[in-house]
C-alpha cells in the first residue's frame, strides 16, 4: 500500500460519520429500516459537500407542522384559501364536501396508490371547477396566510438560513395551493432566492377566478420529471445528492427523474394512522419520524455537511456559486 493511499484511508476513518454519533437519529421516534444504508448515504453527502446537494420538500405538514404544541391542527395551503371570508358560501360548502369525501381516501393506509391517484385527480379537477366564475382579492389570502407564519416546524428558519448560506437549491413541491405556500413562506421570511415552489396556482380570467394553472399537481404526480427542460432543472440536474422530505407516501418519489446514480435520502414525517402506516412508510422512506414537529433531523444532517465543508474551505463565505432567484409558478 502506497503512502498516499494509506493517508487517504486514515483520513476516511477519522472523518467517517456513524449513526450512533448523531443524537437526532437515536431518538425513540426516529425509525430506520436500514441504518447502514442511511449511514452510507450520509457519508456520501458529507464527502460531496454542499456543491452536490439539493433539497426536495413537500410543504403542507412537512415545512408546516402537523399539529401545534397545544394539539391544534394546522390548516393546509388549500385550507388557508378556503378560510377566506369573501369566498361564496356555496363554494365553501361544496369544497368542504369534497374534503370530507377525498381526504380519508388520501390518508387511507390500505388503498393501493394507483387507486388513490384516480380519486386525487377527481378531487383536484372538481375543486378547480368550483374555484371559477367569481372575483377574489389575493390580498385576503395574504392576510389569512400571515396568521399561520408561525406554524412552521421548529428549526425551519435556521434550516433555510443555512441552505441559503450554503447556496443549496430547495424545491418545494406542493400538491396544495401555491399562492398560499408562497405567501406564507414570504411572510415567514424563508422564501429565499435559492427556493423554488412548484404547485397549483390560481388562474384569473377577465378579473374572475378561473380554476388552476396547468398542469395539475396532485400528491402522487409531483416529481422532478415535470421540471425537465426548464430553468430549474438545468440548475439542479447535476446535483446528485438529494434530501427528500414529505409526510405522505407519494412524497417519497419526488426525486423521480434524477440520474440513477444519485444518492437520495428520504425523510418521512408520519402522523396519521401510525401503526397501520408504519410498514409502508418504513419501506418508502429511509428515515421515518413519528409525530416529530421539528426540523432537527435535516438540521443535523446539514450541520455535518457544513462542518466538513468549513474544514475544507475555511475562508469560504457562503459555500458555492451564486444561485439566481427563480420565478415561482406552476409549470
Amino acid at each position: 500500500m502506497g503512502v498516499t493511499e494509506s493517508n487517504e484511508s486514515q483520513e476516511d476513518r477519522v472523518g467517517y460519520v456513524r449513526i450512533q454519533d448523531i443524537p437526532q437519529l437515536n431518538q425513540e421516534h426516529c425509525r430506520m429500516r436500514d441504518p447502514q444504508r442511511v449511514e452510507r448515504i450520509i457519508n456520501e453527502f458529507v464527502c460531496g459537500g454542499p456543491e452536490r446537494m439539493q433539497i426536495v420538500s413537500d410543504f403542507d405538514y412537512t415545512i408546516t407542522k402537523q399539529r401545534t404544541d397545544d394539539g391544534v391542527a394546522v390548516p393546509s395551503s388549500f385550507g388557508i384559501f378556503n378560510s377566506c371570508k369573501s369566498l361564496p358560501d356555496n363554494f365553501k360548502e361544496e369544497i368542504d364536501k369534497l374534503f370530507h369525501k377525498y381526504h380519508p381516501i388520501e390518508i387511507d393506509p390500505h388503498m393501493p396508490i394507483p387507486d388513490k391517484v384516480q380519486y386525487m385527480i377527481e378531487w383536484w379537477t372538481q375543486s378547480g371547477k368550483l374555484a371559477s366564475g367569481f372575483a377574489f382579492d389575493l390580498a385576503e389570502l395574504d392576510q389569512m396566510a400571515g396568521q399561520f407564519k408561525h406554524a412552521l416546524r421548529d428549526g425551519t428558519h435556521e434550516l433555510f438560513e443555512a441552505l441559503q448560506r450554503l447556496q443549496i437549491p430547495v424545491l418545494v413541491f406542493s400538491a396544495g395551493l401555491g399562492n398560499s405556500v408562497v405567501s406564507l413562506m414570504q411572510q415567514a421570511n424563508i422564501m429565499q432566492p435559492n427556493v423554488k415552489v412548484v404547485s397549483n396556482f390560481l388562474r384569473f380570467r377577465d378579473g374572475l377566478l378561473d380554476g388552476f394553472q396547468e398542469p395539475m399537481i396532485h400528491i402522487f404526480n409531483k416529481n422532478e420529471t415535470v421540471l425537465e427542460g426548464g430553468e430549474y432543472y438545468e440548475l439542479v440536474h447535476t446535483r446528485d445528492h438529494i434530501i427528500v422530505m414529505g409526510d405522505s407516501l407519494g412524497d417519497a418519489d419526488m426525486a423521480a427523474g434524477v440520474p440513477a446514480s444519485s444518492h437520495i435520502l428520504r425523510i418521512g414525517f408520519l402522523f396519521h394512522h401510525v401503526e397501520a402506516n408504519m410498514e409502508k412508510y418504513m419501506n418508502a422512506f429511509d428515515i421515518v419520524l413519528v409525530d416529530d414537529q421539528t426540523m432537527s433531523v435535516p438540521q443535523a444532517l446539514l450541520a455535518l455537511i457544513d462542518n466538513r465543508h468549513q474544514m475544507r474551505h475555511p475562508h469560504a463565505s457562503n459555500g458555492t456559486a451564486s444561485i439566481q432567484a427563480l420565478p415561482n409558478a406552476a409549470l
